[in-house]
């Protein structure tokens, strides 16, 4: 075969591949118009669901916090306004080096409690359990640094209640986000976790722990990443929850039965996508080990609001790390790909992971690079060229597009006409530029990955301009 020949195959071969990924794309975004169309007739429908029936079980929300002195405050203020009958709340200073633990001591005057920690889970050494004389809902677990997972399994042996959410230390919730995360367990017994929707916090306002104003972010990064989670969790998440395929409830904000955590051993500390690792491991641990009926399912309406990276250096990071993640998960779980007994996890969700959230990255800088190849040789027709650039971009700026249809037509948290506007420019200018740099990122997790490189954290500057004092 000829030069020409191989270009005019592998260029071939690249739009199918996006074509069939916009696809997929396509009817993920379908399922998920359904699932929100219910939502929101069902919750504007019937009289107020969410009021308190009596029912609802006791939560213990666990917030791990590693130097979050900016703003462990107002996020624990939040959380303290709450609308639930019966909830406590487990914050777990991870070794911090900032002044954490002494914001958490001053803000709620808290005390040495002398309880007896019972490790059902391991984790690094606890130095100290306290307890607010201001709040008594607050319990602070003080403890060597062990990462983010040892941290949620050192509150995960401290909670007392039979449900625990947890919620990142520089988030907020909602105020009736508890009432409407639990309606599943009550509606279904099967249910063992569902997450909730995870939105930007950066350009908002929020004064004593409530949200009082929500705008889009001035930063183009943060711009970006709001067009990212829209199309996470409205069509991505959303979509995938019906199929009884959800592979990831995020660990800024994820209710789960304690107990089933407990039997599965936590959340594993060694894990770069611990959030993702532990709802794979628990569709494995339920179809593979216990073999008994369950449900990982997700809203769309509870709302956790979170700040996000602007330095491009820190979400470079994150983007790898998450990556790397990915790639563990895929390995570490192999077993359950196209098992038998996998159900559509198994069938549907780690395929789909595998060819479309792995592999599209090194095949998507791939096209670009036999463009301008094939350009450069003097190969490249006018046809090929608008071919590529309408399957691989062209789409893309749909696929954001319609996420915005989706949040307008459903919550429309962004009210300010302006907003909106900027909201449409951004899908649109992201696939020129950020989302090539995005494609960079993950080549990079996966080449890190596959060559062992030890991976680095790092640390994530909180602004925390958002969170005015109440």
């Amino acid at each position: 075969m000829t030069v020409e020949g191989v270009l005019a195959a592998l260029e071939a071969s690249i739009l199918v591949f996006f074509l069939v990924l916009n696809g997929g794309y396509l009817v993920l975004n379908l399922i998920a118009f359904r699932g929100i169309r219910a939502w929101v007739q069902r919750w504007e429908g019937e009289a107020r669901p969410w009021l308190h029936t009596g029912f609802e079980p006791a939560i213990s929300l666990i917030v791990p916090v590693y130097d979050e002195e900016a703003t462990v405050s107002a996020a624990l203020r939040s959380l303290l306004q709450l609308e639930y009958p019966s909830f406590e709340i487990v914050v777990i200073n991870d070794g911090s080096t900032d002044r954490t633990m002494e914001v958490l001591t001053h803000e709620f005057r808290l005390v040495r409690f002398h309880e007896v920690y019972r490790d059902r889970i391991r984790t690094m050494p606890v130095r100290g359990i306290y307890r607010s004389l201001e709040h008594p809902r607050i319990r602070v677990v003080d403890k060597e640094n062990g990462r983010k997972a040892d941290a949620v399994n050192a509150g995960l042996n401290v909670a007392r209640n039979p449900l625990v959410l947890i919620v990142d230390g520089d988030s907020f919730l909602q105020r009736d986000s508890l009432l409407r995360v639990v309606q599943p367990f009550l509606d279904d017994p099967q249910v063992i976790a569902c997450g909730g929707t995870v939105r930007i916090a950066n350009g908002c306002t929020a004064e004593g722990g409530y949200l009082t104003e929500v705008r889009l972010p001035s930063d183009w990064t943060a711009r970006f990443q709001v067009i990212e989670y829209l199309r996470a969790f409205l069509f991505g998440r959303m979509g995938w929850a019906p199929l009884r395929a959800l592979c990831i409830i995020s660990g800024a904000f994820g209710l789960f039965d304690r107990e089933v955590l407990l039997r599965v051993g936590g959340l594993r500390h060694d894990s770069l996508g611990e959030d993702m690792e532990l709802t794979v491991r628990l569709h494995r641990h339920f179809r593979l080990v216990e073999r008994k009926p369950y449900r990982i399912t997700f809203l769309p309406d509870p709302v956790c609001w979170t700040e996000v990276p602007e330095n491009i250096g820190e979400l470079g990071r994150q983007r790898v790390r998450w990556t790397r993640g990915l790639t563990e998960v895929l390995w570490g779980h192999r077993v359950m790909m196209l098992h038998p007994r996998g159900g559509p996890v198994s069938w549907l969700a780690l395929p789909y992971m595998f060819l479309f959230e792995w592999l599209s990255a090194p095949l998507e800088l791939l096209g670009y690079a036999a463009i301008v190849v094939t350009a450069i040789a003097g190969l490249l027709s006018f046809e090929g060229f608008v071919a590529f650039l309408g399957v691989a971009l062209g789409a893309g700026i749909v696929l954001s597009l319609s996420s915005l249809v989706l949040e307008e037509i459903s919550f429309s948290m962004y009210s300010r006409r302006r907003d909106v506007l900027w909201l449409v420019v951004t899908a649109v200018v992201e696939n020129f530029g950020y989302r090539q740099i995005n494609a960079f990122w993950r080549c990079r997790g996966i080449l890190e990955s596959m060559v062992g490189k030890k991976a680095a954290w790092g640390k994530m500057t909180r602004k925390a301009d958002w969170a005015k004092a109440g």
